[in-house]
């Protein structure tokens, strides 16, 4: 009876290290359609036109896909600022927090998945000013996370936040 025990067990941790790696929406979209971000793409990232009658103002960068690609990456714990939540957060505050995502939460255990990354070259953008804008998102005050914005720079995005500039 013991030998059985130790076969399953052994059986069940085999099947555990063979369990394939979870697919995040952007690498399943970098499967299904690849040719929504093939290189010379236009693309755009936008932040911002949240509200039902009055909507805020769609902050954007707007670029060119230089490449896109599956990576595997492990998320780990999310920063986390003891006594505040994400909206009260500090600009460093936020990018840290941004940094880190995808990243899980305290009570979920940490582990790995496939993500579809895209490399672009920054052509054009506009980006909030207003300090209630410092932990709406990545743009803010001519600044990507904490990167100055310039024409010509790189930058990866996970595939599923950008969307094909219209024509």
């Amino acid at each position: 009876m013991r030998i059985l025990l130790l076969v399953l067990a052994s059986l069940t941790i085999s099947a555990q290290a063979a369990e394939p790696v979870l697919l995040r929406p952007s690498a399943k979209l970098l499967f299904k359609q690849p040719e929504l971000l093939q290189a010379g793409r236009c693309v755009r990232y936008e932040e911002g036109g949240n509200g039902w009658v009055v909507s805020d103002p769609v902050f954007f960068l707007k670029g060119e896909v230089l490449a896109a690609e599956v990576r595997t990456r492990h998320l780990g714990k999310c920063p986390v600022v003891p006594g505040k939540t994400l909206e009260r957060y500090s600009r460093d505050e936020f990018n840290r927090h941004v940094q880190a995502f995808p990243c899980v939460a305290e009570d979920v255990a940490e582990r790995d998945e496939q993500s579809g990354v895209v490399r672009i070259r920054v052509a054009d953008w506009e980006t909030p000013h207003a300090k209630k804008a410092e932990n709406a998102g990545r743009l803010y005050r001519g600044m990507f996370v904490e990167k100055k914005l310039e024409k010509g720079m790189e930058i990866e995005l996970e595939a599923d936040l950008l969307s094909v500039c219209e024509l």
